[in-house]
């Protein structure tokens, strides 16, 4: 196999990869923009949206995860040129998503009893409770996008997803910084202000989503006509088939992040600051691998509905190069910048937050240096799972990741994080080794799963 028959795939998966990651990008931007905004208040305020948010992305990845069950079926259905299937996922898939946000924001308000027994900071925890109930509200729109957005991304049509996240993250800074802060005729409501900007932005988000979806001509028939007669028991069983085990694997790796934050929490404040800076570093740089998951889901299921395995093999292969590549690059960046980068997040004007501030940026330096090599192998397993999900291969790789992530990785963060002088830093290799562990057994899968296609 020629280096050239993967390079030259290299332009149409970045074609199709750019616009999803600059949309996965705005996505994080909104967390982002909260914790920089949230920061200059203070250490307690910025710990408290990272508790709230550490249980929003546990709901926002089940969500998130259960959606990515339309786009296969709706690329294949595109491939066959069959307008029935497209239609069936797009519907029964909206209207599953729909009941998830739903359930997932009861859910959530219901748990917050949880950061109690987390023993977290009770100023922490007096803070956190009502942002997260205002930011639990906005998953029932963020999670209808998300129905709106794998339709779209089925059809390769991944730019729409783009230019409403764009949208939505300017009126997002804009909402946040006023209610944040108080400007003009707005009360100051410090982190309440920041939960309701991502409220309002979420709502604008599935509204643009749908306005621009919808007047594309080509479109117009998948959005008229909808009843709930239409909505039929077997596409929701082989919706949630596909759906279900693909919202536990990216659970399994959401919680392990997640169980991250609650032990950096147990180990201190500047532990719990540090560890959200590198986290918000890390996931950013995700979001380039996560855009080329998607181009692999896409492109995995055009071939397996055209049938013509060993271009697969040679698209899949292609995308895998380019993210270890792409995320190599961001390796070289973190340990150049370690020392640089965690000041974007920190007041150090600040003369009362400055002996916690220093700690913090001397913490979030060490786990950057840990990110730089994880990132790689989080690339790695990301692109492979996009793959076997484009193979509708769902089941076994829910399995392989609760083991490299449960029975590998947290064992390592949990013993190294709370028994060695490593702390924060011995999280951070517990998370190494659950990525690398997850992207080796994945692609080992798609391996032998690709080579019995052809055999067969």
């Amino acid at each position: 196999m020629n280096l050239k028959q993967y390079t030259k795939e290299f332009s149409y998966n970045l074609r199709l990869a750019y616009p999803v990651v600059l949309g996965m990008v705005g996505h994080n931007l909104i967390g982002m923009v909260d914790n920089i905004m949230v920061g200059r208040l203070g250490s307690t305020e910025l710990a408290a949206v990272s508790l709230g948010n550490s249980m929003i992305f546990i709901a926002m990845s089940l969500g998130i995860g259960f959606s990515t069950a339309i786009t296969p079926i709706v690329a294949e259905g595109d491939a066959e040129k069959n307008d029935t299937k497209i239609r069936s996922a797009f519907h029964h898939g909206l209207f599953l998503c729909t009941i998830l946000g739903l359930v997932l924001f009861g859910v959530i308000v219901l748990a917050k009893p949880i950061m109690e027994m987390l023993h977290q900071p009770d100023e922490v925890i007096a803070l956190a409770k009502p942002y997260l109930d205002w930011v639990a509200f906005s998953l029932i729109p963020l999670i209808m996008y998300q129905g709106y957005k794998q339709f779209a991304d089925g059809l390769s049509l991944t730019k729409y997803s783009m230019y409403a996240m764009v949208m939505a993250n300017v009126l997002h800074v804009g909402m946040n910084y006023v209610l944040i802060y108080g400007i003009w005729i707005f009360p100051k409501m410090g982190i309440i202000g920041a939960a309701i900007g991502t409220v309002i932005s979420r709502i604008f988000l599935v509204m643009f989503m749908h306005i621009m979806l919808s007047r594309r001509n080509d479109l117009k028939h998948f959005f008229s006509n909808f009843s709930f007669e239409e909505i039929k028991k077997e596409t929701i069983k082989k919706i949630v088939s596909i759906g279900f085990p693909s919202a536990m694997q990216m659970l399994f790796e959401v919680v392990l992040f997640t169980a991250s934050i609650w032990l950096c929490g147990n180990i201190g404040r500047t532990s719990q600051a540090a560890n959200q800076i590198a986290l918000s570093l890390a996931s950013m740089t995700f979001m380039f691998a996560m855009g080329l998951s998607v181009t692999s889901m896409i492109r995995v299921s055009n071939q397996r509905g055209l049938q013509d395995y060993k271009k697969l093999i040679v698209v899949a292969r292609s995308i895998f190069l380019l993210a270890i590549i792409i995320e190599s690059v961001f390796a070289i960046v973190f340990v150049a910048f370690h020392q640089f980068l965690p000041h974007i997040f920190l007041n150090m004007e600040n003369t009362i937050q400055l002996t916690d501030n220093t700690e913090v940026i001397e913490i979030a330096s060490k786990l950057l240096l840990i990110a730089a090599v994880f990132q790689i192998s989080d690339g790695i397993q990301v692109v492979v799972l996009g793959a076997l999900r484009g193979l509708q291969d769902v089941k076994i790789p829910m399995y392989i990741t609760f083991v490299a992530y449960w029975v590998i990785g947290f064992p390592i963060s949990y013993y190294l994080g709370e028994y060695t002088s490593m702390k924060a830093a011995g999280v951070w290799v517990g998370l190494l080794a659950g990525l690398t562990s997850a992207a080796l057994f994945l692609y080992i899968r798609f391996n032998y799963l690709t080579k019995k296609l052809i055999k067969n």
